[in-house]
């Protein structure tokens, strides 16, 4: 008599799904930090909006300076892809909400955002390290941070997808969902061994903790004004 299986038994989760399920009570927290929340409810001065894209920029300063040397790695490199590159628009953004692009050379991270960027550095010679992060970074962009970069828009006066919130803009990947689709099935298909994707998830579940750090930092020198009412 064949043995009946419960539809999770007999549909038994890739690699993506189970990245995306360990990691999601982190990625909750991070997006549940005052700081974001008040971000997204019109609360945080422009000072401290474009505090948290300096932040951005050094991040992904050290995310793209790492993926510039995993080009040509064979398990690396098919994530490695210019439609992704933010750090040109961070700068434009930077430029604009500063005044000057000369005011821009002149900024430092927070020593949580150092902390990132240091780690992100560290997997300069792990593939599976950096995908963790280029996963963690870029697909988050590619979704939540799209509805981030129209509430900014609205609540700073900013057209949407110009200056200010140039980095929330993929003129390469008019469709996330077919990019992010394709992203996931090479998450799958990578060639790593049971242990090499317990340490990618316990790295995805890092970032999601130094990100959420950054904010914290943030919310202490930028606080939320009160709410209206």
């Amino acid at each position: 008599m064949p043995t009946t299986r419960t539809p999770a038994e007999a549909e038994p989760r890739t690699f993506s799904q189970a990245l995306r399920e360990r990691s999601w009570p982190l990625h909750d927290v991070a997006n549940g930090a005052e700081f974001i929340n008040a971000l997204m409810e019109g609360r945080i001065s422009r000072a401290g909006y474009a505090a948290l894209v300096t932040q951005h920029l050094f991040v992904y300063e050290a995310l793209e300076s790492v993926a510039a040397g995993m080009r040509d790695d064979p398990i690396a490199g098919p994530f490695v892809t210019d439609e992704l590159t933010r750090v040109p628009s961070l700068r434009r953004d930077l430029a604009f909400l500063l005044g000057s692009a000369d005011a821009v050379d002149d900024l430092e991270p927070l020593p949580a955002t150092r902390r990132y960027a240091d780690r992100i550095r560290e997997t300069a010679q792990w593939p599976g390290g950096f995908i963790a992060h280029h996963y963690t970074r870029y697909l988050g962009d590619l979704s939540g941070g799209l509805a981030v970069g129209t509430i900014v828009s609205r609540t700073y006066g900013f057209q949407l997808g110009g200056e200010g919130v140039l980095f929330y803009h993929f003129a390469q990947i008019p469709k996330p969902r077919p990019f992010k689709d394709a992203y996931r099935a090479r998450l799958d298909a990578a060639r790593w061994n049971p242990d090499e994707r317990e340490r990618v998830i316990d790295e995805v579940v890092l970032a999601y903790g130094l990100n959420t750090e950054i904010f914290l930092a943030l919310g202490a020198v930028h606080p939320a004004t009160p709410a209206a009412g």
